[in-house]
């Protein structure tokens, strides 16, 4: 895709299923990546591999949820790979709990991690982008966010406010040729749904009913993702920004 080569990223969630697959295939379009998880060893593990491979990667140990760890590493990013020009927002976490079962405690560590993250990276790094006048944000929300998900209605709020917080950025950064879009996935194999099952009673009947529910009859893979997540950061969405992209096999269709 146009205009990703000689570019940084910072992916967070980086070392995870879908923030892993971003990393490579920004990578392969020769981005250079900054890989921000805080699982660290895993990071470190992902940018190796991604220069065994000819590319460009660092590896930042990040709780997204500190604003100073933020701070700090976006910081080490611009020191260690240069300007930073794409922000993807990919960190999140969840549990199937519904609503009436929880607690104000586990609702604070949800919105910590999927909501007052994204506030940091977008506060520490839109500042820089500004200040060249040009960047690309592109933000992991949820096709939770635009029908709601028995099971998830914190994590589900959270990812709301990224959807509205993304438009919002959106009009007020467009006058400085920054771009900021969604791309919100469905049911996704990876750790992060693995974990979500874990809260609930019968985990195999649940995905049998997601898997129901999709018209294309699968879960999403985290390659099914990565494509969209370019596509917004590259030139080729250079005149699209505001905009929400569910990429979940059919499960939302909105016009």
């Amino acid at each position: 895709m146009r205009g990703l080569r000689d570019r940084v990223a910072v992916v967070t969630g980086g070392a995870g299923g879908i923030g892993g697959a971003t990393c490579e295939r920004l990578a392969e379009e020769g981005t250079a990546v900054a890989v921000f998880d805080r699982d660290g060893a895993a990071a470190v593990a992902l940018a190796r591999r991604l220069a065994e491979r000819g590319g460009r990667a660092c590896a930042y140990e990040v709780d997204i949820t500190d604003y100073a760890a933020v701070q700090a590493a976006a910081a080490a990013v611009e020191r260690d790979l240069g300007a930073i020009h794409i922000l993807v927002n990919n960190a999140g976490w969840d549990v199937f709990r519904p609503f009436l079962e929880t607690e104000p405690a586990l609702w604070q560590q949800l919105i910590a991690v999927n909501l007052t993250g994204a506030l940091n990276l977008h506060h520490v790094v839109l500042p820089l982008m500004v200040a060249r006048g040009a960047g690309r944000v592109v933000t992991i929300a949820s096709d939770a966010a635009r029908v709601g998900s028995s099971g998830e209605a914190v994590y589900a709020a959270c990812k709301g406010g990224l959807v509205s917080l993304s438009k919002t950025l959106a009009r007020e950064m467009a006058r400085h040729a920054i771009t900021v879009n969604v791309v919100c996935p469905g049911p996704t194999e990876t750790n992060l749904f693995k974990g979500f099952l874990e809260g609930a009673g019968n985990p195999d009947k649940l995905v049998e009913a997601f898997r129901r529910s999709i018209p294309l009859g699968r879960l999403g893979r985290p390659a099914d993702l990565p494509g969209a997540i370019a596509f917004f950061a590259s030139d080729d969405a250079g005149f699209i920004t505001g905009q929400v992209l569910s990429v979940s096999g059919g499960l939302t269709m909105n016009g």
